[in-house]
């Protein structure tokens, strides 16, 4: 597409703002309220990701493809306006109800509420500082706030980096009167806030065995581990649902860690209602998978990423992660579950209705995204689906109700670890369909083809690289075969933020992805133990640990075949690829490369996090942080390119929409190119 004619500058359009913090006992004028769930004109956009079923989905059309180039912008919120260290990134997606936009930002993780219209800040809450907040190491990753409605009144829940819940006041920003329990701290309100660590840590064995005191400012002994949350909690038939995160795995030395168990709390009262082991207990299903007694003492294994739930059903679906130490398991023997699957909970009771482990004895940090739950017809018969993009590229499609898959998931052999003290699962799910979204381990037929002389530098680069198909345990530095590392394709981070949309009026799913391969090995855990380091907790130093990424580009070009990124329509109906399209144009640093000089290259998209969203006429993305600043309009049904606009910034994360007063709403999470973590709100003229 000729960007010239078909691409629009909002350097003329961006409105100037003077932002006040309004104190929390400000008085508000009143606005006009929404229902908590979407109504039929589809104006609420009630949860992070749309609705309770996370389909990023609007049934909006004001917007359609006649209109896109005209988007101007009608306000930009900046995040480093409430922050200390600006955030260069912007993680939360806004929710709009009560006639009003809700979000988290900065490194704080300010609650705020904003005029839609305008942008103007119209309420903010700032939770007092604590230890617990400066040794998070997610404090930059809120990804936002829960809504939901107690006897009509409109709340906020928001889970702090420090692990506390709040109950806010969604009009006035005023904590909830009678609600929770007071924290002693100082700053704290005397109601409205939980402190939701002495629930997770009651009845786990090295706390009850812990000698010393709780410290409320401090939080979990570093001894025992470490605790902080990225996603919000969500609302559920009155109950609020409560996960959490650690520290990447990718950087612990150490095998001790605390479990993080899902909590969950009476959202009228803030009474804590029922807690799930994520790492079983003697006695509890799923037990057994933990061959040694590593269960007592070690975690990470957590639900980072967002919950969806079936409040009809009244089930809340939690997503997993691998348990402490992302590559190597010696420790910790079997399968061990609940860890990097999909769990189906009784939202009213915290019983395990049906569990999915996607990776058995996870040591590739492929852990799971948000499931996407979707009404289908598979061969005549309606189903009602869960359906998980995991982080290996897979796509696992389950009955929300039993947890079955809807096509055959197979058990296969693959490849096992020589890694010494590690024992591998001997085979892995695999699903036959529908097939996978990115490529899947690495084979010198996937290495770049260029020219014959960058053909030649990628064959030398693997030459002491272990090859082999996804699920190739990490090697260790010092092995017998000579190796420097194992390329793992795709790298756990590539498919980290690629949630996808879906269509709930024809069920097909659209999914952004990365094509992109690292080389990583493992090496000792006491050469990279550093008993200083603020993310380093436990006691024990692990025999391995991940020692590193190193490169897997030639002359700064991916090693593997294009594309790079790219967005799949997926009909969940049938399990068959609809079409996919690249994720934006090839990057300029392989347009003009001089080594690639006179080659016709196909397009290739960019290696980024695409966020789509999916309304009635169109499907919308932007490329990702490190795409080009530009948000695309496409044809639902074929991928055609319609429209592409400029934006101030790289879109990233996640994109929502909204109706208010008569006018639909788009905004975008932008970052880079010197403009600090924002959101920017575009309307038509």
């Amino acid at each position: 597409m000729d960007r010239s004619h078909n691409s629009r500058s909002f350097v003329r359009g961006v409105a100037s703002f003077t932002f006040v913090t309004v104190a929390l006992v400000a008085t508000l004028v009143p606005m006009r309220g929404e229902a908590q769930e979407r109504d039929a004109a589809g104006e609420a956009w009630s949860y992070i990701g749309a609705d309770a079923s996370n389909t990023r989905y609007s049934s909006l059309s004001q917007i359609d493809a006649d209109n896109f180039e005209d988007l101007e912008v009608a306000w930009i919120f900046r995040g480093d306006n409430f922050s200390p260290q600006p955030d260069p990134l912007m993680r939360s997606t806004p929710v709009y109800a009560e006639g009003m936009l809700f979000t988290v930002v900065g490194s704080r993780r300010q609650v705020v509420a904003i005029d839609p219209a305008t942008g103007e800040t119209l309420w903010a809450y700032r939770e007092p500082e604590t230890q617990r907040w400066q040794r998070s190491m997610r404090k930059n990753y809120g990804k936002g706030v829960a809504y939901g409605q107690i006897e009509g009144r409109g709340v906020i829940f928001v889970v702090t980096p420090g692990f506390f819940l709040h109950a806010l006041d969604a009009r006035t920003g005023r904590h909830l009167e009678g609600w929770g329990q007071a924290v002693p701290l100082p700053g704290f309100p005397e109601t409205g806030v939980v402190d939701l660590l002495p629930d997770l840590l009651e009845g786990w064995g090295p706390w009850e065995e812990w000698e010393g005191a709780y410290d409320p400012d401090y939080g979990v002994p570093k001894e025992l581990g470490y605790l902080t949350n990225s996603s919000p909690p969500i609302v559920v038939n009155g109950v609020v649902v409560v996960g959490n995160s650690h520290e990447q795995g990718y950087r612990q030395s150490r095998n001790e860690n605390v479990p993080g168990d899902i909590l969950a709390y009476e959202a009228a009262t803030g009474d804590h209602k029922w807690k799930f082991h994520v790492i079983p207990r003697p006695g509890e299903p799923g037990h057994e998978s933990w061959e040694s007694e590593a269960w007592r003492w070690t975690g990470n294994l957590s639900s980072w990423a967002p919950m969806s739930a079936d409040p009809e059903r009244g089930l809340v679906f939690v997503p997993t992660d691998p348990p402490t130490n992302d590559f190597w398991g010696g420790f910790s023997p079997g399968d061990n579950l609940f860890s990097t699957s999909i769990l189906a909970l009784d939202v009213q009771t915290g019983e395990r209705v049906w569990h999915f482990q996607t990776v058995h004895h996870d040591i590739w940090n492929y852990d799971n995204q948000v499931p996407v739950l979707l009404d289908v017809v598979v061969d005549g018969e309606p189903v009602a689906a869960l359906v998980e993009t995991a982080k290996n590229g897979f796509i696992y499609a389950l009955n929300r109700e039993t947890g079955e898959p809807i096509w055959p998931i197979e058990e296969l052999p693959v490849p096992q670890s020589r890694v010494p003290g590690e024992r591998t699962s001997s085979t892995q799910p695999f699903p036959t369909r529908p097939a996978p979204i990115s490529i899947q381990g690495l084979t010198e037929d996937d290495l770049i083809d260029f020219t014959p002389e960058l053909r030649l530098q990628a064959l030398e680069r693997v030459s002491d690289i272990e090859l082999g198909p996804i699920y190739t345990p990490v090697i260790h530095q010092g092995n017998d075969e000579g190796f420097v590392a194992t390329a793992q394709c795709p790298r756990y981070g590539a498919l980290t933020h690629a949630q996808p949309a879906a269509d709930p009026e024809t069920g097909i799913l659209y999914i952004p992805s990365q094509n992109e391969c690292r080389f990583l090995f493992q090496v000792p855990g006491a050469e990279l133990d550093d008993p200083d380091a603020p993310y380093t907790t436990g006691t024990t130093v692990a025999s391995f640990v991940h020692g590193g990424d190193l490169s897997a580009r030639i002359q700064g070009i991916p090693i593997e075949k294009p594309p790079y990124g790219r967005i799949t329509a997926v009909d969940m109906n049938t399990g068959e690829h609809l079409w996919w399209i690249p994720n934006g144009d090839t990057p300029e640093y392989i347009q003009n490369h001089p080594a690639l000089e006179g080659v016709d290259l196909p397009r290739t998209g960019k290696i980024a996090h695409a966020p789509v969203l999916v309304t009635r006429t169109l499907l919308i993305y932007g490329e990702g942080r490190a795409g080009d600043p530009l948000l695309h309009a496409v044809d639902k049904k074929t991928g055609e390119e319609l429209a592409m606009i400029e934006v101030p910034a790289s879109v990233q994360y996640g994109l929502m929409t909204y109706m208010h007063e008569g006018r639909q709403y788009i905004v975008l999470q932008v970052a880079g190119g010197g403009e600090p973590g924002s959101l920017v709100a575009l309307r038509l003229p």
